[in-house]
Order: structure tokens, then sequence, then C-alpha cells
């Protein structure tokens, strides 16, 4: 992999936010960055997205959290983080050293909670906040707000009311029609969309007779869920008017540009990162190879290209 991309006709924008390149990392699995800066060049990135911050420090969910999958992983991490204050204290400062922009992915258990998170950014400088819709909400008896066309639009209506920064609200593949979620984050204010959040899956380890993750149940991501995650976004780029962030088991270029084909402005890459951390910047520069090969001028080009 060479050092130096040209990023000439790469650049494509959500929100009014330029990106130079359509490539991000997925929530949870980057880190806030520092932990990949030995592998990646921040610099060349579109944008870093941060793991989920809360108001408080969340703990998380015992251990064990992991489990290996065919054609991918389960993870019930539990949305582990330290808090806005030793976020901003910490994270968002080395970021900013950076070329990239910042996309802060924002977690909370009620409605206030996220409004709360999102208050403190306001006069942050980080580019975009993503709302994760698929943390349990406590007031209605633990379903996800991402699972409720009614919790979904009212949160996204409270978050865009104190919000500075755009927001994109995260959806979760977990409901039976993915486009009603859309069109209830679209009514309520959303700036843009991503999609899709990890499938919920178990595992059994017949040896112990136990579950293999503690929590019984986790998200399943990788390559395994590509082919639900590609159809998830073309159907919600066809349904609303929203720029989306599409990911859900890209593991290289051409996975990629089959999210950006089915109406992906920006692809996030996940687990991938796990089994390869320069991955992002094999796909950064794959993607440019791909439009050089078939004389594209213009990434934007391809962009819901296919009908």
């Amino acid at each position: 992999m060479s050092t130096n991309i040209d990023f000439t006709g790469m650049s494509v924008n959500i929100a009014g936010v330029e990106f130079k390149n359509p490539v991000t990392v997925a929530s949870g699995t980057f880190g806030s960055g520092a932990e990949y800066g030995d592998f990646v060049d921040l610099n060349k990135l579109g944008a870093v997205t941060t793991k989920g911050v809360a108001n408080i420090p969340w703990a998380g969910n015992p251990t064990p959290r992991i489990a290996e999958t065919y054609g991918g992983m389960m993870n019930a991490v539990g949305l582990q983080n330290p808090g806005i204050d030793v976020f901003c204290k910490r994270d968002i400062p080395f970021l900013q050293e950076y070329d990239t922009n910042i996309i802060v992915n924002v977690c909370g258990k009620s409605e206030a909670d996220y409004v709360e998170v999102v208050e403190r950014l306001a006069d942050e400088k980080v580019d975009l906040l993503e709302i994760n819709v698929s943390c349990p909400n406590v007031k209605e008896g633990g379903i996800a707000f991402g699972q409720d066309p009614k919790a979904l639009e009212s949160i996204t209506r409270a978050v865009k009311a104190k919000a500075k920064q755009p927001i994109i609200m995260k959806l979760s593949p977990n409901v039976t029609d993915i486009t009603a979620m859309a069109k209830a984050a679209e009514a309520g204010g959303a700036d843009a969309l991503s999609l899709i959040n990890t499938l919920t899956g178990m595992k059994i380890d017949i040896n112990r007779r136990q579950f293999a993750i503690a929590n019984k149940t986790g998200g399943l991501s990788g390559p395994a869920i590509k082919p639900v995650a590609v159809r998830m976004v073309y159907q919600v780029a066809n349904a609303v008017n929203l720029p989306i962030i599409g990911m859900g088991g890209i593991m290289n270029y051409e996975d990629a540009i089959e999210f950006m084909m089915a109406g992906a402005t920006v692809v996030s890459v996940g687990t991938a990162n796990f089994h390869n951390p320069y991955v992002t910047l094999e796909i950064v520069e794959g993607i440019k190879k791909f439009m050089d090969e078939h004389g594209i001028k213009d990434i934007n080009e391809i962009i819901g290209c296919v009908k």
C-alpha cells in the first residue's frame, strides 16, 4: 500500500460537511482514533467516528463480551465508555490534531441523557453527531429507541432542537420495516442516517452448555451481515431524501463501492479493523484505483446509480 493517495474526485458532502473521501470507521471498532494511530494515518480518512459516549461513565456488560462466529463476530460490550467529561478533555483534543472530520457517537438510556450529551458537545469542535438509538430506553421497559418509530421520531426531534452540529441517526436493523424507521427519523428532523447497526444473534458453547456471551445475546457484525446491510441501505436510499452512511460487513473496496451504488454517500468500516488494522486506507486506495480504471472523475457519479 502506498503512503500517498490522490483524493481528486473523491470528496462527498453530508449535511454541508465536506469529506475528502467517503471512508470513515464504525463506532466502537476504532476507539477514538488513538488505538489505531500506529497503523492508520488519520489525516487520510474522510472522518473518524468515535466510540459511543454517554453523559456519565458506563461500565458495560459482564464478560465474556465477544465471540467469533462464521463470517463475523458477536459483541455485547454494552457501550462501555468514560463519559462525556473525560471524552471532551482527552479524546476531542487528540482528534483535532488531525485533518479529518470528527463524528461523535452519542448514547443514552433516556431522552434526557442524549440531550445532555448533545448540549455538552455544542461548543466543541466536532463536525457531526451520530445518535445511537440502539440503546435500551429505560422508561419504555428496555425496548431500543430505534425499534419504535414514534420513539425514534421523538428523540430525533429532541436532539435536533439542541444540537449545534448536524445529526446522523444510526438505525437498528432489528425491525420489521427499516424504511418506516428511516421515515420517522426524517420526520424528526435528522440531517443524515447511518445503517446498519448490528443484528441480534446468539451463540452457545455446546461443551460448556453455556452461552458464549454472558449477556446471552450480542450484536452480530462482519461480512455475514453485508447482504442484509446492502439491501437495507438501498431501501432507505429510495424511501427518504437524506444522505446515508452505509455499513455492515465492509471488508474491502469492492464492498464499499457496492454500498455506494446502493445509495450510501459515505461508507463506514467496522469489524474489518480488528482483522486488518490497515484496512481503511486500503479501501480508500482501492476506491481511487476503481475510479481510475473505470474513468470515474467524480465519486458522486456512482452514489445510488443502481435503481
